[in-house]
């Protein structure tokens, strides 16, 4: 068994991982951290866990975290996983860290969007987590920077057709959604009950920090630079991300796109392309590491649009860490994560 700590468990990605380690056949969760609920049992701040997964929370102590685990997932914000994840590496350590930290090759695109980078060395090492892009290159990484939850809505719905060079790039659009769990479980005016319900919005509109992660990734797949509109909002439900993509299309059959996505993921455990004329709902993913795509040729106006869906805590984050862990020590890549969504 695989010895995992979870470096800041006490948020919904770190409750997720939990929820997800504890059933995994191959590893044993030796160790949690939480910075705010040191010396609490997990199980007081998640009822979900109530006598099926009892562990007190350990302080951020590199020194105990390494004597206790031999893989470590680092589930803590931007600036305060680069000031921890190096100490893991240089011990030899496995990590898949969560944050932005790592994402963004460049340093100084990094420092633009977020903050000072302390540790740029670890930048050019790093392997972006997308498994069903970067495959093998996870299987040999000690480092994984797991994607951020709309970058992969993103890059999976686009991905076949940037291989393909069947779109142009400078007429992408991209208009997604989230629930109110991406922001977090830190209490913040914007999220609360009355905000969000009853209510839908666009935010960062224009400058949302995920932007160059999906630029970067876009521009990788079509092999020049790639820069568009995205523009994420918030959903009044918990859970749940539904990007919506537009470009101009070379190809103008519906039926000849659904082929080409069919072919381009058909050896692929979690990516599942709809019948012509259907398109994913949030609710068909919940709760499972399943990214469900819809796509139609628009022949009027010569654009595709491509609709994908994710669960923001799985795919979107606690779920694909689990998927490149399980690569990086050798497990069959869904292990854990065999789960059908939660329905209704």
């Amino acid at each position: 068994m695989v010895k995992v700590a979870v470096v800041g468990a006490s948020g919904y990605t770190g409750v997720e991982l939990i929820r997800l380690l504890a059933a995994h056949p191959a590893v044993e969760i030796s160790c949690l951290t939480s910075r705010q609920n040191v010396g609490d049992d997990i199980s007081s701040l998640f009822p979900s866990l109530i006598e099926r997964f009892n562990h007190v929370c350990d302080p951020v102590d590199i020194d105990v975290i390494l004597d206790k685990a031999d893989f470590i997932f680092t589930a803590l914000p931007h600036q305060t996983a680069m000031e921890v994840v190096p100490d893991f590496v240089r011990a030899g350590k496995k990590v898949v860290d969560l944050s932005a930290d790592f994402r963004l090759r460049d340093m100084s695109t990094y420092e633009a969007w977020y903050q000072a980078h302390s540790c740029p060395e670890l930048l050019a090492e790093a392997v972006y987590g997308l498994p069903e892009l970067y495959r093998e290159r996870i299987r040999g990484a000690r480092l994984i920077a797991n994607p951020g939850c709309y970058p992969t809505s993103v890059a999976l719905a686009l991905a076949p057709l940037l291989k393909e060079g069947v779109i142009d790039v400078s007429t992408l659009v991209v208009d997604s959604k989230s629930g109110a769990s991406g922001a977090g479980r830190g209490a913040k005016v914007g999220s609360l009950f009355c905000e969000v319900n009853e209510g839908f919005k666009a935010y960062g509109v224009g400058n949302h920090r995920h932007t160059p992660e999906i630029e970067q990734t876009l521009s990788e797949l079509a092999g020049r630079p790639v820069v568009l509109n995205f523009t994420p909002h918030l959903l009044p439900v918990n859970r749940g991300i539904l990007s919506t993509c537009y470009a101009t299309c070379t190809v103008g059959q519906t039926s000849e796109l659904v082929a080409l996505f069919q072919d381009f993921y058909k050896n692929e455990p979690f990516v599942r392309i709809h019948p012509q004329g259907q398109f994913p709902d949030v609710s068909y993913v919940r709760g499972s590491n399943f990214c469900n795509i819809g796509l139609y040729a628009d022949s009027r106006t010569g654009r595709v649009i491509v609709v994908s869906v994710i669960d923001n805590l799985v795919k979107g984050a606690a779920g694909q860490a689990v998927q490149n862990m399980n690569l990086m020590i050798g497990e069959k890549e869904s292990l854990g994560l065999e789960a059908l969504p939660l329905f209704p």
